[in-house]
């Protein structure tokens, strides 16, 4: 599995572009859900896995394992028989937190209602 993501563009060296960074980083399948989820603790995988049921085990190892390559979050493994893998987020994932609250509380007042008025069948 390639856990190598390539970078969208060749340069992040434009005045706007630490925004298309930081997106790139944490933007993907679900990827911000798991971030948000780690903000209450560490978690095993199968704990990720129940809140994020849309994801498939596959896709979650694969966006796990692109955010501890971000330095986002730290994968932690332990020494038994069955492997025990806990993940948590690190210095710079906890330094999301008050961005990550903040797209929720946004994403709640204004995402939410347009997302769900596209679902709604027409009359």
């Amino acid at each position: 599995m390639d856990i190598v993501k390539k970078t969208r563009y060749e340069s992040y060296a434009y005045e706007a572009c630490p925004v298309e960074a930081s997106l790139e980083m944490m933007g993907g399948k679900g990827k911000g859900m798991i971030l948000y989820h780690l903000i209450s603790g560490t978690k095993r995988f199968n704990e990720l896995k129940r809140h994020l049921v849309f994801i498939t085990p596959r896709m979650l190892t694969k966006q796990l394992r692109e955010l501890e390559t971000s330095a986002l979050i730290h994968r932690e493994v332990y020494a038994e028989v069955p492997p025990k893998v806990e993940y948590s987020l690190t210095d710079a994932g906890q330094s999301l937190v008050p961005v990550l609250l903040m797209l929720k509380s946004w994403g709640e007042e204004h995402a939410l209602p347009v997302l769900l008025q596209q679902q709604t069948p027409p009359s």
